[in-house]
């Protein structure tokens, strides 16, 4: 009688954490996404409060994204075995160091180094998914997923204006101390609930590829950041970009040649797959590109002849409509894909972006024409990622579609940090000397130079659209699911669900 007590205990114990897991790992993407999004309207107020570069004060933002495209492959890495729960709970408590670090009122470099910590918070988002996945019936797994999708596009727009409003009463150091706090909360739970996953294989890290992607990533960013300051043509500069050519050239021949690599480069000798991740490259270069200069706008004081002259809490509230706008996106692909061709999604996502930029052009004298701005380039950018993993899907085997999505995953973050750079590079070479604030041509530039990349971005998808795909019946049933899945993030689910009838039929 006692054993089967026992028995009841337990499994009411593991009912109970099942019924918290969904909870805490929609907590721990959403805490992620705030984190990673308190740099952004901050960056006018550090540049003041440290006094150092509008260029210098965009490395807080940048530094973020740099870690996150370097951690999102190693921790995927380390997830994918028994190690998944040391993983995230290390990765958090990492995020809650670096939380502590930017809060506490020293100097400017322990700021750089608390972001940097807080970016590799951004490898926990694949690693939730894949908990749920394995943890998870079928249907809830399923839903948990799409949650958590949305949950992370959400949490940047919950992000933005809890920054502004905290900055504005408190000052920017009290944004660092809530997140901390609620890191705390955060992890505290995940230690509690999170299950092992002691059932998977384990696989070697390639510490050699994770450090030379890293180098080599750091050296090209320093190179575009700081290259109105240097000069294009100086030698310190060019020195950074041919030793980041040169690094990454060696991390790509050492990935190719490597039994477990951290990033799955023979994936890209598909065209469908190279044409994808470099549509998400540029698609993340040129969001990043226009959120980066819309916040510093905004908070652009009126007696430049040109800025709003807005608080950082009205520069937070500004891209609500962005992050909402990308979620409304996600919803509607299924609804449009039944009158729009699925291959135009995507390029009709870019499209729309590029009229985001184009009466960002012309018409930013007002602010609501700003917030309208905002709303039509999230759903641009909804379409757009949303669409893009179907097409992946459709061009990989069964075994290799994880590894597909996330090498675009890298590629994504990786044009965010880019493009966060990019931004700040243009505007310091309009800013002159001795000024702090950069002239309106150098927003109508930064504008401009969006343009081209989303221009290129559709071209590239509408090449993406009509590459030449596999034809097996079977996976067309599954890219017919996957663009609807995909709209709630819950495709990588129905991807691993029906691999054994993949298999069974001969893909």
């Amino acid at each position: 009688m006692t054993s089967i007590d026992d028995k009841q205990r337990a499994d009411t114990r593991i009912l109970a954490r099942d019924r918290a897991l969904v909870p805490i790992l929609i907590a721990v993407c959403t805490i992620v996404a705030v984190v990673s999004s308190v740099g952004a309207p901050l960056i006018p107020t550090v540049a003041q409060t440290y006094g150092v570069s509008f260029t210098a004060a965009q490395w807080s933002l940048t530094i973020a994204m740099l870690t996150g495209a370097v951690t999102v492959p190693v921790l995927g890495r380390l997830g994918d075995g028994p190690r998944r729960r040391p993983v995230v709970i290390g990765a958090l408590a990492v995020v809650l160091i670096g939380c502590v670090f930017a809060a506490i009122p020293g100097n400017f470099a322990m700021l750089i180094v608390g972001r940097g910590l807080q970016g590799i918070g951004l490898g926990l988002m694949p690693l939730a998914m894949a908990v749920a996945r394995d943890h998870l019936g079928a249907q809830r797994a399923r839903a948990c997923v799409a949650a958590l999708s949305v949950t992370a596009v959400a949490g940047i727009g919950l992000g933005y204006p809890l920054t502004g409003v905290i900055a504005h009463f408190w000052g920017f150091h009290a944004c660092f101390v809530v997140a901390a706090l609620a890191t705390t909360i955060v992890l505290i739970g995940a230690i509690v609930v999170v299950p092992g996953s002691g059932h998977l294989e384990r696989h070697p890290l390639d510490v050699v590829g994770a450090l030379a992607l890293g180098a080599g990533l750091t050296a090209l960013l320093i190179a575009i950041s700081l290259g109105g300051q240097w000069g294009w043509t100086s030698v310190p500069l060019l020195s950074c970009a041919v030793l980041g050519a040169v690094i990454l050239a060696l991390w790509a021949r050492h990935e190719l040649g490597c039994d477990h690599p951290i990033v799955q480069l023979r994936l890209l000798r598909n065209r469908s797959v190279l044409t994808a991740d470099v549509t998400g490259l540029l698609a993340g270069i040129g969001m990043f590109v226009m959120s980066s200069t819309v916040i510093r706008f905004v908070q652009t004081p009126t007696d430049t002849g040109y800025g709003l002259g807005r608080s950082a809490m009205i520069a937070g509230l500004v891209l609500v409509p962005f992050s909402l706008a990308s979620v409304v996106a996600n919803k509607l692909v299924p609804a449009t894909s039944r009158w729009l061709p699925r291959n135009l999604i995507m390029p009709v996502g870019a499209l729309a972006f590029v009229a985001a930029l184009v009466l960002l052009l012309f018409g930013r004298s007002d602010l609501w024409i700003v917030f309208v701005v905002m709303g039509i380039a999230g759903l641009g950018v909804g379409f757009t990622f949303a669409a893009m993993p179907a097409f992946i899907v459709s061009a990989v085997p069964a075994h290799e579609t994880g590894s597909a999505l996330g090498v675009n995953q890298v590629t994504r973050t990786v044009g965010g940090a880019v493009g966060s750079a990019l931004s700040a590079t243009v505007l310091a070479g309009y800013t002159l000397p001795g000024q702090l604030y950069p002239t309106d041509n150098g927003y109508s530039t930064v504008i401009v130079v969006g343009v081209g990349l989303w221009i290129v971005t559709a071209l590239l998808a509408l090449t993406l659209s009509y590459a030449r795909r596999r034809t097996v019946r079977v996976r067309e049933e599954l890219i017919d699911e996957s663009v609807e899945s995909a709209a709630t993030g819950g495709f990588v689910y129905d991807i691993d669900s029906r691999r054994d009838m993949g298999a069974r039929n001969g893909v």
